[in-house]
């Protein structure tokens, strides 16, 4: 039965107003943009605001600027009904701010929102959404609970509640009202870089988890502190299909018949809106080639008419401007499809300009604008907001810094590791000896940010963060290491594998780098990073029995590893509690992690989600005391030959094994400033997939990579020609590329090929010198095999 027929029944019941009370110990602090005493909102319901906006503040309530690129000055100014910080914002420009400056800047705008108005019309509270998808992750010190991945191996909804409502506590801790999560995504094809947020690749599964994380968050819709103290708003996302695209490219096309891809696809969404999810995300992908920001026929009759949903549709990153005929700063049709507020988060002004002019033309009905806003209002009339609500930091959990990571929350999220681990292999050698000898191995055993994966500080995690910018966590070595003295035995760190005595036993933590989005998109599932098998097999030879334990976003095929290893432990992305790791490994809390993945039988990639193909099944995963042998595994893997192209940067992400430097200075993931050169994300066909390097007069930019005997092709974008001479050099030999740089200048974006035509000798560096200003936009760098004597083109 299709799931369109199912749920025409379905009767949506929302509940009533949240209750914010004050905190009793957090004194207020003025604002910057007034002394005044602080404004709290008018107690006035959301159809009497409506009735007395003027135009101009209604469309302001449809606009999501983001707080990296708007200050409380401009909150006061326009009004905006929502802001957002994405994965790369922090306050004041610091991503990396301590929690009381966040707290400061959500009184900042919450102050300038209610500045009482000349005009005398009602002033309605700014709300702030935040992208807390496995923790309130954004903010150092909170609890970082496993991915979605990983609690869909755990299988525990009762679990789940407890994570959400930890989350919601910590987020309110900040002055944060709202959170874009749970994804209830149904990945089927593991290729695509959002797999780990992801419960599973079925779809009842999602049903249930994305369920029980919504009544987390919020609360139950019959409860007294439904939307209240210790809750949030929740957001369902993504609406619909983004974990069915073909091949799994991050933003793409899913095609097929509309009812089964429902069946799959929106089949979490129901038990999402009967739990009482306030908001719904729209997806970037498409559906039979119509962008869903822009399908009326989805976004409206199919949420709104088929599923019953009467909450809020907000957009994704500039979402909008996907839509074919929309920009940025110009799409109507996406008002008109169905979506309630714009996700702009730069181009804020020149859409909230736009969106004005179209109503006052007629080209949006002023009949669609005020059902738009009516819903914004009534959401922050739900969660309270329009009753009088304190400013942030006068309610109660704001401020109180001993919630954020707390140790009750850390305890959660342990047991949530411990429940997540899903045991592949074990020749006999776990649970660990309480008197063992171990030895720790692999750079991620003591890597918090390897463990916690994206989504974690920044926007793609890892990076430059190290252990220091995890105030409270524990990393697997660190959980290993107590847990071993605890039980009378040792545990010592030696990430290349060296040892002095011979352990007992070696555990080799290795696995995926950490990433987002598009940039985890991948062509294959073969893990490449061969450090990992070479400790195994180092081991395996000198007699030392070994545990793998593998961090991964999804499946990927590890067949030599499995080979290698005498026991081996799918960890996931655990976060900030590694001793739920050790709890595991020394057999204080059982293997009880069940598979909510196919796991792949070759390197290929086909979307599997059967047993069909599978190595090991949905559902597959060892209790400690299963010791039957597994069969050895083929070992042949043609993604791992194939060598004809090397990127050194694609999707907003350079290679982990590529250093991008100025003046003797690492810009990590081609990010920062140094030495002249100023290089920032910029968005060319998704969100900082792109970078603009900004030369000074005499700077230089150095890549340096593995050796190659290939060429480099580049494709960039050059606004306007340098003034000066700039050159290219690898190897020993320079090249002047002054003109072909005037010959690109405002062309959009084109290729260069780079050979030892051009450049003899080319090496395994190459680098970019300017003499004068100049700025080039650079969206991949490759290293690819081209025929010798192929000559040099831009």
């Amino acid at each position: 039965m299709h799931i369109k027929s199912t749920i025409l029944a379905s009767t949506m019941l929302l509940a009533a107003c949240g209750n914010y009370q004050a905190a009793e110990s957090i004194p207020a602090s003025p604002t910057s943009l007034t002394e005044a005493e602080p404004v709290r909102a008018t107690a006035q319901t959301a159809e009497q605001i409506l009735a007395a906006m003027t135009l101009e503040r209604k469309v302001a309530q449809l606009i999501m600027p983001d707080i990296s690129a708007i200050t409380p000055a401009d909150t006061e100014k326009y009004r905006f009904g929502t802001i957002l910080n994405g994965g790369n914002s922090g306050p004041y420009g610091d991503d990396l701010a301590p929690a009381p400056e966040w707290l400061k800047l959500s009184d900042e705008h919450w102050d300038a929102s209610l500045v009482p108005l000349a005009s005398g019309e009602p002033v309605v509270p700014v709300l702030w959404g935040t992208d807390a998808v496995h923790g309130h992750t954004n903010v150092k010190g909170a609890t970082m609970f496993p991915h979605n991945i990983g609690l869909g191996a755990t299988g525990d909804p009762d679990l789940i509640r407890k994570i959400g409502q930890a989350t919601a506590i910590e987020i309110e801790v900040t002055g944060i009202e709202w959170t874009f999560a749970p994804t209830v995504a149904v990945a089927r094809d593991d290729r695509w870089g959002r797999t780990y947020e992801s419960y599973s690749e079925d779809p009842a599964r999602v049903s249930v988890l994305g369920k029980a994380m919504v009544e987390g968050l919020q609360g139950y819709r019959s409860a007294d502190d439904y939307l209240g103290n210790g809750r949030v708003i929740a957001t369902a996302k993504h609406f619909f299909g983004d974990g069915g695209t073909e091949q799994g490219v991050d933003q793409g096309d899913v095609n097929g018949d509309l009812d089964a891809l429902m069946d799959i696809h929106v089949a979490p969404y129901p038990a999402a809106i009967e739990a009482g999810v306030e908001t719904v995300m729209a997806s970037f992908n498409s559906i039979n080639g119509r962008k869903m920001h822009g399908n009326t026929e989805l976004l409206t009759g199919v949420l709104r008419g088929d599923l019953g949903f009467d909450g809020l549709v907000v957009g994704d990153w500039n979402g909008h401007g996907q839509i074919k005929g929309c920009t940025n700063t110009d799409c109507p049709q996406a008002l008109m499809a169905g979506l309630d507020v714009y996700m702009v988060p730069e181009d804020w002004k020149g859409l909230y300009e736009t969106l004005l002019a179209q109503v006052q033309d007629g080209t949006v009905p002023m009949a669609r604008l005020d059902e738009a806003v009516l819903r914004v209002l009534r959401l922050k009339e739900k969660s309270g907001l329009l009753a009088g609500a304190p400013r942030p930091s006068e309610r109660a959990n704001a401020g109180q810094w001993d919630k954020l990571g707390s140790p009750e929350h850390r305890a959660i999220a342990r047991e949530a590791v411990a429940k997540s681990l899903v045991l592949l292999k074990n020749d006999g050698v776990l649970p660990l000896q309480s008197k063992a000898n171990i030895l720790v191995a692999g750079k991620a055993a003591d890597s918090i940010a390897q463990q916690a994966g994206g989504w974690t500080l920044t926007w793609q995690g890892g990076g430059e963060l190290t252990n220091a910018d995890f105030p409270g966590a524990t990393s697997i070595y660190d959980g290993l290491s107590a847990v071993a003295q605890q039980a009378g035995g040792t545990a010592v760190l030696s990430e290349d594998g060296s040892y002095a005595d011979k352990p007992d036993v070696a555990i080799v933590v290795f696995g995926e780098q950490p990433y987002a989005e598009f940039v985890g998109d991948r062509k294959d599932l073969a893990f490449r990073d061969e450090e990992g098998l070479r400790l195994l097999r180092q081991f395996k030879s000198e007699g030392i029995r070994t545990v793998a334990v593998f961090l991964s976003g999804r499946p990927l095929w590890v067949n030599r590893e499995l080979n290698a290893a005498d026991a081996f432990v799918a960890a996931w992305l655990p976060g900030s509690e590694g001793a739920g790791v050790a709890d595991v490994l020394f057999g204080q809390a059982p293997a009880s992690g069940r598979l909510s993945f196919s796991w792949p039988a070759d390197c290929a990639g086909a979307p599997l989600n059967s047993a069909d193909g599978a190595l090991f099944a949905l559902g597959y995963g060892r209790a400690t005391g299963d010791h039957a042998p597994l069969a050895t595994l083929s070992e042949e893997c043609s993604a791992l030959t194939d060598n004809g192209q090397a990127n050194w940067f694609i999707s907003g992400r350079l290679a982990s094994d590529i250093a991008a430097t100025a003046d003797g200075v690492v810009l990590p993931d081609l990010r920062g400033a140094n030495g002249g050169v100023t290089a920032r994300g910029i968005d060319r066909n998704a969100q900082e997939d792109a970078r603009e390097i900004i030369f000074t007069a005499g700077s230089s930019l150095v890549l340096t990579g593995p050796k190659s005997s290939s060429g480099f092709r580049i494709t960039y974008s050059v606004d306007q020609r340098a003034g000066q001479p700039v050159a290219l050099s690898s190897g020993g030999s320079t090249f002047d590329i002054t003109h072909p740089m005037a010959v690109a200048e405002g062309k959009g974006w084109r290729e260069m090929i780079i050979t030892d035509e051009c450049l003899p000798g080319l090496s395994n560096d190459l680098t970019i010198r300017s003499d004068g200003d100049f700025t080039i936009k650079v969206s991949s760098i490759a290293r690819q095999d081209i025929a010798h004597g192929t000559s040099c083109s831009f």
